[in-house]
């Protein structure tokens, strides 16, 4: 059995002098494998993130009680350089790409921490390998890339800095349904090369293809934790939770966007 790289252990956060967030949670992720949080909007997802990343402060959040450990060493608390230094890497929601930089300046500033200068262009060229349309398109900037194209430079670009632990936040938001499934499709080779993944997300169809443990949020409480099987093989849950009956695989939610035929490759 893999050891776990990151461990949260009944964590409770709160905003702020009577707002809690998150109350009592607990995951872990084990080397080498991929592991989704799921949860509707204000679960806790991004409270957990900011936990991690060490940008709780920034957004008026304390951790109460529990502690955040990687690879054995305690990161609560701890700067948000620290825990890049530590080797994990956010790919936020949205992306959040530089727009108006080239998709080569994109990459190679997310390798600016975690590798050496001279090794940044054979980096470079591995990411191209990864991402073969980026390379296409290096020379153009960002801001000229479609929305799955923008999520798999805001993947590479995190992938860079040859992280431990790459987060990523919400790949799926706002992507067509054949765009989600390249996404993922790109997720799960960078997961055979050996890249631990958290994986936050709201669709749970991608999220059950992808993850071999699943943590669902609920009210800032973990509401089930346990394999993907199990949580296919739950009725229940898949109800409650996800809205479909039990069938394996739950509703994508759709934007306006997709539902008028606007969204791009």
């Amino acid at each position: 059995m893999a050891e776990n790289l990151l461990s949260v252990q009944d964590v409770t956060i709160t905003y702020g002098p009577g707002t809690t967030a998150l109350n009592g949670v607990s995951l872990s992720v084990p080397d080498g494998q991929v592991v989704s949080v799921l949860g509707s909007n204000g679960a806790g997802k991004s409270t957990l993130l900011r936990a991690i990343c060490g940008t709780l402060p920034l957004h008026g959040g304390s951790v109460r009680s529990g502690l955040i450990t990687f690879g054995g060493r305690r990161i609560d608390g701890r700067s948000p350089a620290d825990v890049v230094a530590a080797g994990i890497r956010l790919v936020p929601e949205g992306r959040r790409i530089f727009a108006g930089m080239t998709v080569e300046e994109n990459l190679l500033i997310g390798g600016l921490r975690g590798i050496r200068r001279r090794q940044r262009r054979a980096r470079l060229q591995e990411m191209y390998e990864v991402f073969p349309i980026l390379g296409t398109r290096r020379h153009q900037r960002a801001i000229l890339l479609s929305g799955g194209e923008q999520q798999m430079l805001a993947v590479g670009r995190g992938l860079m800095g040859r992280p431990r632990l790459l987060m990523l936040d919400e790949p799926s938001l706002g992507l067509a349904p054949t765009v989600i499934d390249r996404v993922a499709s790109l997720v799960e080779v960078i997961a055979e090369q050996g890249t631990t993944i958290l994986l936050i997300e709201q669709n749970a169809a991608m999220a059950l293809r992808l993850a071999r443990q699943v943590v669902v949020l609920r009210a800032g409480t973990v509401a089930f934790a346990g394999s993907s099987a199990e949580l296919r093989a739950d009725e229940e849950l898949h109800r409650v939770y996800f809205g479909s009956g039990g069938s394996g695989e739950a509703a994508t939610q759709e934007t306006p966007a997709e539902a008028t035929g606007q969204v791009t490759a």
